[in-house]
């Protein structure tokens, strides 16, 4: 499923705050977006049409938004697409990347060394 950067900052709002209403995203938006309702009812078009959101009538004549893809399915997906297009599916490479481009924070190698340890002991 491609979901453009857009239409996830939409359904960040939806895994974030539940099944709302098209006014409901776009007042939660509000703050860091300037988009309009119209705007925000377009992606939510969009989203549909992938899949990705489900449109339901509640309470009287409104109509709400769900989102039916789990935040961690999607970025799950999205971060091995990312992997496997740029790295050739490999983490080596990934984690030598940043590390040589940024320093890594004492707490950035904890949750690595963590991870490590966690994953030698599951083998």
């Amino acid at each position: 499923m491609n979901i453009t950067s857009a239409e996830s900052v939409v359904m960040e709002v939806l895994w974030r705050l539940g099944p709302k209403d098209a006014e409901e995203i776009t007042a939660d938006l509000a703050e860091t977006q300037a988009w309009s309702g119209t705007t925000v009812r377009t992606l939510l078009d969009r989203l549909i049409r992938k899949g990705a959101v489900a449109k339901q009538k509640s309470e009287g004549k409104r109509i709400v938004f769900s989102p039916l893809v789990e935040r961690a399915d999607y970025t799950h997906a999205e971060s091995k697409s990312l992997i496997d297009r740029l790295y050739e599916g490999r983490l080596g490479p990934l984690f030598a990347q940043f590390s040589e481009r940024q320093r890594l924070s004492d707490e950035d190698l904890a949750q690595l060394k963590a991870i490590i340890a966690r994953i030698e002991d599951e083998r």
